[in-house]
């Protein structure tokens, strides 16, 4: 452990460093969060970009009497450091380990939860009003990326923040290269000049002098304009300044006296201000700074290298849809893929490469995203608008009153379905099935494996409805072949006849019934396993015919119990007067902690070992009763 590392237990320790210490620090912390990331995976590169700003931030501010609300709060890894979590870095987003975001439950120092982008605004101004109310001191600070603030909540905070003169510092830490080397060195030697304090005593004087002469009015009203105009051609800012923020910046994000004297002004101006502070992704290893989008989000790996540890070589179901996407667009030019800033982590890159044209991301905006696939739609185009199950959260609206509403021909894929992993609950995808049941006209699929998943791509895409397909984020591994028949409308798939008990199955949850019906063939338990294919709407027919000779009934789910498939199959059952016991087996009705899928899997009683357990008990219990 390095030394003065070894030492931060509290940013009260931080604040008794020099800059020379300071500026040691956040190399000894660079060296300390790769060393441990290569070794749990994580945000590298988000955290690697802004040591210097948070160990700026906590040297000038005090947290948590200034509470810091960190925006999407992947980049939380230096603060946590700071706060008295660096021992327990080993345990990063694992099972009961800590989070690899801001957690409120972990520490005072965490005052807002967050894991989705361009809340941060919204959360801290709420906090600000608060303590304004309640007498509470301290400041409410945001740090929020580039890509966020181009969020629609973001905006609509910024408005109303700005408008009502709240107090609030925007840090806006921006690290995508968006302003020119020319324009930004201008507007940084502008902004020293319109954010220090000469600058502000002498406009005060100025104002007062003028306001005494009869022509002091027009002096202003002409140096004002003149101001404005040479603002709009050269300072960055003026977005924010006319929302109503004093706007600074932008400033060197890895320069330690830089960050300090003007933070240091920021802590004693009134009202909204946002700071503009330009990073480096990745600052200081190599391979992020040179590979930004790979090393955003990794899994353990090598550090000489900056290869991963374990390769694997299975396709998993992005890659596989991005595959289907291309295929399908070089027989109809009518179709055209739309992300929200997930190009590479949906597997669009090979689309975006051969169709140009036809491939849109914009940006941070789930709810623009789909309603913009409907205004397509309605043009006679074919979308297909790609987000991950739990972003897709965000624009449940729009995916009810544009899309299915007026039963647009739009495709919706929905990425890491069910159980994501070591991101926590802010990014499992437990609750799409549900969420999305409830929207009417809205068909909703779930392949079994990589091969049903293009035999769905193809039939939604020719299907002229609203539909939805899930799939699990990585892949996963058959004990036995699958047999696929083409899809029908709303047709589910026998796969395997039995006599006892009947198993019935939806998308990842197909291989767990497989495999559990194999393991009680060998005692001698004979199970029927149904692959549902579609959760809406539900092949009824299939489940009926097959119920009627069964002893029990058990449905398989990724998500969660309430208002998810099974609830669906019992309501069958039940308006068929079928009374054949039926057990709903899925995700607990509660967020989802962080840790490895297979881990969790365990934990929620929904691998093949634990439902073959578990019927078997329910078998035995009859017996014995």
């Amino acid at each position: 452990m390095s030394e003065l590392l070894n030492n931060i237990n509290s940013p009260d320790d931080l604040k008794k460093l020099n800059i020379t210490q300071l500026n040691q620090l956040s190399e000894e912390i660079r060296e300390f969060l790769i060393e441990n990331i290569a070794k749990t995976g994580g945000h590298l590169g988000s955290n690697l970009g802004v040591v210097e700003l948070t160990l700026a931030m906590h040297y000038i501010f005090n947290s948590p009497q200034d509470a810091f609300v960190w925006d999407v709060s992947h980049q939380v890894y230096t603060h946590k450091i700071i706060t008295g979590r660096r021992d327990r870095f080993t345990t990063l987003r694992q099972l009961n380990g800590i989070s690899g975001f801001a957690k409120r439950d972990e520490s005072e120092h965490d005052i807002f939860d967050a894991g989705h982008g361009g809340t941060s605004i919204s959360a801290a101004l709420g906090i600000s009003r608060a303590r304004k109310i309640l007498n509470i001191p301290g400041k409410a600070i945001v740090i929020i990326g580039d890509g966020s603030i181009t969020n629609g909540m973001a905006l609509e905070a910024l408005n109303d923040a700005g408008h009502a003169g709240e107090e609030l510092l925007v840090i806006l830490n921006d690290n995508a290269m968006a302003i020119s080397p020319n324009v930004g060195a201008i507007a940084k030697y502008l902004s020293k000049g319109r954010s220090g304090e000469p600058y502000l005593k002498a406009k005060s004087v100025f104002m007062t002098m003028m306001k005494r002469f009869s022509f002091g009015a027009s002096v202003i009203s002409l140096v004002e304009k003149i101001k404005s105009a040479i603002k709009q051609i050269v300072i960055p800012g003026m977005l924010f300044e006319d929302l109503g923020f004093k706007y600074i910046g932008p400033i060197n994000g890895h320069n330690l006296p830089e960050l300090l004297d003007t933070l240091k002004t920021t802590k004693h101006l009134h009202g909204p201000v946002l700071l503009h502070v330009r990073t480096i992704k990745g600052k200081g290893y190599s391979h992020a700074e040179t590979d930004v989008c790979r090393f955003h989000g990794v899994p353990a790996f090598d550090v000489e290298s900056g290869e991963p540890k374990y390769n694997c070589c299975d396709e998993s179901y992005t890659d596989r849809f991005g595959k289907v996407c291309c295929e399908l667009a070089e027989n109809d030019d009518k179709i055209v893929t739309i992300t929200a800033a997930m190009c590479e982590g949906t597997g669009l890159k090979e689309f975006r490469q051969k169709y140009p044209d036809r491939f849109f991301d914009v940006g941070m905006a789930e709810e623009h995203a789909v309603t913009m696939a409907a205004g397509m739609a309605v043009q006679g185009l074919k979308p297909i608008v790609v987000i991950y199950s739990t972003f897709l959260q965000r624009a449940y609206d729009q995916v009810m009153h544009d899309i299915c509403m007026q039963k647009l021909p739009v495709v919706i894929a929905i990425d890491r379905a069910g159980i994501t992993g070591e991101d926590g609950p802010t990014h499992q995808g437990s609750f799409d099935l549900s969420y999305l049941n409830t929207i009417p006209e809205l068909t909703i699929m779930a392949p079994a494996n990589l091969d049903e998943l293009d035999l769905m791509m193809t039939f939604a895409i020719s299907a002229n409805l609203p539909i939805a397909v899930r799939y699990p984020k990585g892949s996963l591994h058959f004990c036995e072949q699958i047999s696929l028949q083409s899809i029908e409308f709303g047709k589910g798939q026998l796969l395997v006849e039995g006599n006892d008990i009947l198993i019935i199955a939806i998308g990842a949850m197909v291989e767990e019934a497989l495999v559990t019906a194999k393991n009680l063939k060998e005692d001698n338990i004979d199970a029927s396993v149904i692959n549902a294919r579609f959760t809406k709407p539900v092949d009824a027919e299939l489940i009926l015919k097959h119920s009627a000779s069964k002893n029990r009934i058990y449905t398989l789910e990724d998500n969660i119990i309430t208002g998810g498939f099974g609830e669906t199959v019992r309501k069958i059952l039940y308006e068929n007067n079928i009374n054949i016991p039926l057990t709903t087996l899925g995700l607990p009705d509660e967020y989802i902690t962080s840790g490895k899928r297979l881990e969790l899997m365990e934990i929620y009683n929904i691998t093949a070992e634990k439902i073959t357990t578990k019927i078997k008990s329910d078998i035995n219990g009859e017996k014995n009763e």
